[in-house]
This record gives C-alpha cells, structure tokens and sequence, in this order.
C-alpha cells in the first residue's frame, strides 16, 4: 500500500511539474533546457535534466525557429506550428515548374528552411539554403506548382 501511495504522489508530482513546464513556455520565450530548470526552480520544483528532456518528449516540446532564435514550443496540432514564427521573414515564393525558390530578408534563408523542414510540408523533398534564397525539391508526384501554393498559404505570402 505504501508503494502504491508513493507511485500516486510521483504522478501528481511530474503532472504538476509538467503543467508548470506548459505555463512558462506558453507565458516567455524559452531557449535552453537549464533556462527552464531555473525558472522551474524560481516556483519551487526541482528538476534534473534528464527529467526535463523526458518531460519536454511527452508534452511534444521542441525547440523550433523564431525571429530572435531558437525557442521551445509546445506542439499543436497544427503541423504548421513551426513556419509561423518566421512568416515575416518571407518576401516570396516561386516556381519554373521544376522547383521552388523561396526568397527572404537577408541572413533568413536557413531560419525560414528548418521551419520548413521541421513542419515536414507534404511534398518537400528537401530544402537547400543561402543567405536570402532557399531552393526546395518537390518531392515526386506532388509537383513544383502545387507546393508553390502550399508554400504561399503556409507562408503568407
């Protein structure tokens, strides 16, 4: 029975922690793992790394692209979730009808690629970045002109 008791009390203990971890993350930008162990430890929880990167897995916690830098996010279910932060970096998106060339501010290009990336955009092979250009491979069957389109309305462009 104590056991039992024991389990029960370490569950509410790691839900609570973990709503903690939601609250900061929704409420300041976030970029590091001990960033977050301080401030957990500000409101009296205390946390080993290896919990946080445990926690940070099972509430879909990733760090994704931000105008500012990197920055952990709570996953939605809008697989779009990491191209918002960097919409504004965007000017357009092109087609030849062989591949995709997307164009943004200066020094964007490799922010606005991993954002593309790591929203896996049904359709992109693959993205190659510059200094303001990225050019993305269609993957077969989907078409440049199709993920041109796909790319504006992600994009806002």
């Amino acid at each position: 029975m104590r056991t039992k008791a024991r389990a029960s009390g370490a569950r509410a203990g790691a839900d609570a922690r973990r709503a903690a971890i939601r609250e900061i993350l929704a409420r300041r930008p976030v970029t590091s793992q001990d960033e977050l162990r301080r401030e957990l430890a500000a409101r009296g929880i205390a946390a080993a790394q290896a919990t946080l990167s445990r926690d940070l897995g099972l509430l879909g916690v990733a760090r994704a692209p931000a105008p500012t830098g990197p920055r952990y996010r709570v996953a939605t279910d809008d697989a779009t979730m990491p191209i918002a932060p960097v919409r504004g970096l965007v000017d357009a998106v092109l087609t030849n009808g062989v591949m995709v060339v997307v164009r943004t501010k200066a020094g964007a290009a490799s922010t606005v690629a991993r954002a593309i990336d790591d929203a896996r955009v049904a359709g992109a092979l693959g993205t190659l970045a510059g200094d303001d250009t990225i050019f993305i491979a269609p993957a077969a069957g989907r078409g440049a002109p199709g993920l041109a389109r796909e790319l504006k309305r992600l994009l806002g462009v």
